[in-house]
């Protein structure tokens, strides 16, 4: 299974020359990049929107899905490619009303079996697991074993995300067990990007 992608999160502060990492963490693995999701907190729909215009721009360009982070309604305004929902943020069904039958529509499943057949159900396209590792993005008392992405894989055609804490060094395992998409954020941000893209593109093919 070398088809695995990754699926890239932004940093909550995407100005500066934030715009330029992404396009050079995109082009550093070409057809490995194929999702980036723009993940800002406490900023009002117009700053947000300003935001994410040039990132949206650099995805359209390179064919990556840009997916809006917990807001259905900044989703319909920027045109997003689709919306990531957390258990909290409301329902695919309603999200996919909103936004169309092409929207993209993930669900956060946590360590849930449960919570994935049910998003499955509800018509997501891609449902995520984690945090499989301690991730400094994000704190998670859920730690899913990776069976679970065998389970998912082996009995459903959705994609399943593997979210957490997610590094070159430890990714392997959850490219073997299944994971369609590998979703990183501090592991690429937090450093050299290019680098970081191609150690993972390294990686992923060797599983």
């Amino acid at each position: 299974m070398t088809d695995c992608q990754l699926y890239l999160i932004s940093p909550l502060d995407v100005s500066g020359d934030f715009p330029q990492r992404l396009e050079r963490a995109i082009e550093a693995g070409p057809g490995l990049v194929t999702a980036f999701q723009f993940r800002v907190k406490g900023l009002d729909q117009h700053e947000a929107a300003r935001l994410a215009a040039p990132l949206q721009a650099i995805c359209a360009a390179h064919d990556v899905a840009f997916i809006v982070n917990d807001d259905v309604a900044l989703a319909k305004r920027l045109g997003a490619d689709g919306v990531h929902l957390g258990q909290g943020d409301g329902e695919p069904r309603d999200a996919r009303e909103e936004l169309g039958r092409e929207a993209q529509i993930g669900v956060t499943c946590h360590a849930s079996k449960h919570f994935a057949m049910e998003a499955g159900e509800a018509g997501a396209d891609y449902v995520a697991f984690g945090a499989f590792f301690d991730s400094t993005t994000k704190a998670s008392e859920h730690r899913p074993e990776l069976e679970i992405l065998e389970w998912w894989s082996n009995l459903f055609e959705i994609p399943c995300v593997a979210i957490g804490g997610i590094t070159p060094a430890n990714c392997q395992p959850l490219v073997e067990a299944g994971a369609d998409f590998l979703a990183v954020s501090g592991a690429i941000w937090n450093g050299d990007e290019v680098a970081a893209v191609k150690a993972f593109a390294e990686q992923i093919a060797a599983a």
